[in-house]
């Protein structure tokens, strides 16, 4: 079984930065590959990176070049740096955990872009 925690978010102006972390803790738990998805008003879910257990990763379009994702294997902790942060932005990040189980959610946090 896997628990995953988000923390970070908050409410920053156009071209702020903010830094989400999910911790991940459970048996299940691991040097897995691990994703940031957000959900904005109105639209569907999109992943919007993922890193892999040795530290490749990936990114939609629209957060190439701003968002960095990252993980600390010791701590089991995986984090979105987003840098040059634009209303649409605002979302509820949500990160997750696939093992050869299931995927796991956390559940969420708020991140909130406006001047």
């Amino acid at each position: 079984q896997v628990q995953l925690v988000e923390s970070g978010g908050g409410l920053v102006q156009p071209g702020g930065s903010l830094r989400l972390a999910c911790a991940a803790s459970g048996s299940g738990s691991g040097t897995y590959p691990m994703s940031w998805y957000r959900q904005a008003p109105g639209k569907q879910r999109e992943q919007v990176a993922f890193i892999t257990s040795n530290g490749r990763t990936n990114y939609i379009d629209s957060v190439k070049g701003r968002f960095t994702i990252s993980r600390d294997g010791a701590k089991n902790t995986m984090y979105l740096q987003m840098n040059s942060l634009q209303p649409e932005d605002t979302a509820v990040y949500y990160c997750t955990l696939r093992n050869r189980i299931d995927e796991y959610w956390g559940q969420g946090t708020q991140v909130t872009v406006s001047s």
